[in-house]
Formats: C-alpha cells, sequence, structure tokens
C-alpha cells in the first residue's frame, strides 16, 4: 500500500477520473485496485465500501461542480445568471460525463448539511432564482425545474438523443430563454396566484 501511495483524496480522484473513462456504474472497488495495481483489500483503509466510495466522488463532482457555476455567475443576476448558470452546467457534464452522473446519486441528508460544497450549491442556486422575486414553496418548485430541464437535456444530449439538423446548442439556448420567461412570470403561492 505504501509503495502505490494510497490516501483517501487520491483513492477519490482517482474513481473520478475512472468514471469518465468507463462510466460511473461501473466503478468498482476490484477496477481501481487494478487501477493502482494494488490487492481489492488495499483500498478498505481509505474507503468504507462501494457507496461510500461513490458518495466520496459524489460530493467531489458536485464540488467542481458548483465552483465552475459560481465562477461562470459571479456578478450576474437575473437572465445573464441564468445563462451563466446553464452553460456551466451543460459544460461540466458533457466534460465530465461520470463525474456528471455521481452528482446525480442520492445523498444522505446528513452529508448534505456537513458538505461545504452541497450548502455551497444550494445558495448559489436558490441566490440566483431570488433575483426573479421568488420566495418559498416556489423556490423549491423553480430549483425542480431548472435541475429536471438541465438534467434531462444533458443525459439526452450526452446519449446522442437528439437526431434533427437543429444545432443542439441553439436548441440548448432556447430552452434556456424559455427558462427565463417562466422564471419571469412565475405563477407563484407567494404572489397570490392559484
Amino acid at each position: 500500500m505504501a509503495r502505490a501511495g494510497l490516501t483517501v483524496d487520491r483513492v477519490v480522484e482517482a474513481a473520478a477520473g475512472l468514471a469518465d473513462e468507463i462510466g460511473f456504474e461501473k466503478v468498482t472497488l476490484s477496477a481501481l485496485a487494478r487501477h493502482f495495481g494494488v490487492k481489492d483489500a488495499s483500498l478498505y483503509s481509505h474507503v468504507k465500501n462501494l457507496q461510500d466510495l461513490r458518495t466520496r466522488v459524489a460530493l467531489l463532482a458536485g464540488g467542481e461542480m458548483i465552483d465552475r457555476i459560481a465562477e461562470a455567475v459571479a456578478g450576474r443576476a437575473g437572465r445573464d445568471a441564468l445563462a451563466a448558470f446553464a452553460g456551466a452546467y451543460r459544460e461540466y457534464a458533457l466534460d465530465h460525463p461520470g463525474r456528471y452522473a455521481a452528482t446525480q446519486l442520492p445523498v444522505d441528508q446528513a452529508l448534505v448539511a456537513d458538505s461545504p460544497a452541497l450548502r455551497r450549491t444550494a445558495e448559489i442556486t436558490y441566490g440566483m432564482l431570488r433575483a426573479y422575486g421568488l420566495g418559498e414553496p416556489d423556490l423549491t418548485d423553480a430549483v425542480r425545474l431548472l435541475r429536471s430541464t438541465f438534467h434531462g437535456y444533458c443525459a439526452l444530449e450526452a446519449g446522442g438523443s437528439f437526431g434533427a439538423a437543429r444545432d443542439v446548442g441553439r436548441s440548448w439556448d432556447k430552452a434556456v430563454e424559455a427558462l427565463h420567461v417562466a422564471l419571469t412570470h412565475w405563477p407563484g403561492e407567494d404572489k397570490g396566484r392559484a
């Protein structure tokens, strides 16, 4: 084990890289051990099990993704912030397909509370949406709309599911513009509408 120079961070980073190469669901402790040239048992002093490894990759990827998004939205508001957020989200999903898949892993809520990256994700996302004048419960509804739209589009694009000749980037821009219109004219409970 000392020969391989393994640390928790190195193991998790290697698992994230492997996820981008072969797919998040195909990352196993055996595959990771082969990557390092060690026996599977050597990894158990760094991670508890496969679920622990996957959770750690999810937290790493979530942190990377929100760092990219935060940089993109800094100093922006409204439509500009939404477009920057969406662009950074899509870019990360396409650049790092395995890591991105890890961000979709359901994570224990106790870990969310303890994760600075996941708290930051909520702060940046909700902060961007507050610029549209949304409060709860509309904020949560809007977050769900954005996440499902962004994730659905990225998953379909990555899978090659858009077959029409129309440029997928132009369609993405139209989807983001449609989201801006929806957020601007939100049928919110906090605005007195049913």
